[in-house]
């Protein structure tokens, strides 16, 4: 790895630079939405203290909210920071700590989802037998094998990338290290055998996540979707479809911006596109997920109500 301590070991996030007089109103929304995120993701760990939400689909959703509290820290608060301060740098050995961590999280939460949905599909094909099939120890090894799949890929890619050389323009287009970025700020020939490979194991690792669990989430709810038909009443149909709808419409969104990011090209003129669609999924999505499990959810609205007015009780005591 090629870096010069005196002129390479630091980069400089452009962030909204471009943008100067929507700097202090980003702000404010930016440091609205992020509190919003850490209080409704912690609200539905804390919520998980109820019995009645002692199951698997609360358990993997518990991790699910504490896996959007670190991508959304590992990003926002570097956010918050370059719209207020005119020192926009942020060190070699932090941007490559950022990277690993956030590239760690999201690979996580991918695999995550793809549990999740295996989940919904013995919920609802065999509802009887959920306990059974899905046991503590079980959710526990899945729970464990998708922290450390998110690792070993992330460690992987961030290793690949501590091999390239960064010189000359050390400017990152967007508001914090994300793996286009950093490439582009590199200097290595893209043609050298380094580079090529570089992208080949982002290219196999991030390609393998994406299908992988989007295929496990299509396979499932297809089973779920056949059981479904065969069910004889309208109300099997309405419980199965306030089981799934929550974690479908999470799934959806998640994926759906992770394969926009992918389809849209790296050009300049798709440069605010990018940084749009971006912001959307590290800063956003934490904030939406905790509310779509939530909103529809009578168990968790019930919960909520109960430590309040426990709270309430005890204040007024």
């Amino acid at each position: 790895m090629v870096l010069n301590e005196g002129n390479q070991s630091s980069f400089i996030l452009l962030g909204f630079s471009e943008y100067p007089h929507l700097q202090a109103p980003l702000f404010l929304v930016f440091l609205t939405i992020y509190t919003v995120t850490l209080v409704g993701n912690l609200g539905i760990i804390v919520v998980r203290t109820n019995p009645k939400l002692h199951t698997p689909m609360y358990f993997f959703l518990s991790h699910l909210s504490f896996l959007d509290i670190c991508s959304s820290s590992v990003f926002t608060p570097k956010l918050l920071e370059i719209l207020v301060v005119e020192d926009r740098a942020i060190s070699f050995k932090g941007c490559m700590a950022q990277f690993f961590f956030g590239c760690a999280f999201v690979i996580t939460e991918t695999s995550m989802l793809a549990v999740m949905a295996c989940d919904r599909f013995v919920a609802v094909c065999n509802p009887l037998l959920c306990t059974v099939a899905m046991s503590p120890k079980l959710c526990t090894l899945l729970v464990a094998g998708t922290y450390s799949w998110g690792r070993i890929c992330s460690l992987t890619i961030t290793y690949s990338l501590l091999e390239l050389s960064f010189c000359g323009s050390k400017l990152i287009r967007d508001f914090g290290c994300e793996y286009s970025a950093i490439i582009s700020a590199s200097c290595s020939d893209p043609y050298m055998n380094l580079m090529s490979f570089n992208q080949m194991t982002c290219f196999i690792i991030s390609t393998l996540n994406e299908a992988c669990s989007l295929l496990i989430i299509l396979a499932s709810y297809v089973f779920i979707v056949v059981t479904v038909i065969r069910m004889p009443s309208a109300g099997g149909l309405q419980k199965a479809f306030s089981t799934c709808a929550s974690h479908l419409t999470a799934t959806t969104i998640f994926h759906g911006t992770v394969l926009f990011l992918y389809c849209v090209s790296n050009s300049k003129s798709s440069w605010l596109l990018v940084k749009v669609a971006t912001v959307f999924f590290i800063v956003l999505i934490p904030m939406l997920n905790p509310l779509i499990y939530s909103l529809r959810n009578k168990d968790v609205k019930e919960t909520v109500r109960s430590l309040i007015n426990t709270k309430l009780l005890s204040h007024s005591i």
